[in-house]
């Protein structure tokens, strides 16, 4: 399933250089640089605590952004860095990339694990054991999906859930070209102590 694209503001940064960054800081502001598409770089300014709940609330390089920026039309970016204090860590500068809908982009899209009620090997008291919590897939910037969803349904021990054993997103791929493994199911140590005795 597709997300919603959600609104982020921002506004025309007059100046650039370390001199109107920290100028933009001192206002509350996070500046950024927004490039891409053939076009020139923009820099912009951010509202530091807007910006801040944006960034705790997860997943915010993953996700396709609608930017308004007052006077100009909105365009569709994806975040490519944020520089943050080394000391704070809290965003000091951020970069985004304008995007058309038919664009193809590498983003790292959330796993999620469905039915463990009905994974004998964890109602057993197995561990699953997350080996990639987000994967990395090539997506259409107008379709990026919300999360890979991973159904544990009759897993049991000793069972690896590979890329290729996951059911991808239309038009998703994964950008590594090996069938590498997401997860897998543990037997509890006791169990598999008492197994190796038994087998001694």
């Amino acid at each position: 399933m597709a997300r919603e694209i959600p609104d982020l503001n921002a506004v025309v940064r007059t100046g650039t250089g370390k001199g109107a960054a920290r100028q933009a800081r001192r206002e509350g502001n996070v500046p950024g640089i927004v490039y891409g598409d053939g076009k020139e770089p923009q820099p912009i300014s951010m509202n530091y605590n807007a910006l801040l709940k944006r960034l705790k609330a997860g997943r915010f390089m993953s996700t396709l952004f609608n930017l308004k920026v007052e006077g100009q039309p909105d365009v569709h970016v994806v975040c490519r860095g944020v520089q943050r204090d080394v000391v704070k860590d809290l965003p000091t500068h951020i970069d985004f990339m304008r995007l058309h809908d038919d664009s193809r982009i590498n983003l790292f899209i959330h796993v999620t694990f469905i039915n463990h009620d009905q994974a004998p090997g964890l109602k057993r008291g197995g561990t699953l054991t997350v080996v990639r919590p987000e994967v990395e897939l090539e997506v259409l910037a107008s379709d990026i999906p919300n999360e890979i969803v991973v159904d544990l349904a009759g897993r049991t021990f000793g069972d690896v859930i590979h890329i290729n054993d996951v059911a991808l997103p239309k038009g998703a791929k994964p950008t590594i070209d090996r069938n590498f493994v997401i997860a897998n199911i543990t037997a509890p140590s006791g169990l598999v102590a008492e197994e190796e005795s038994a087998e001694g």
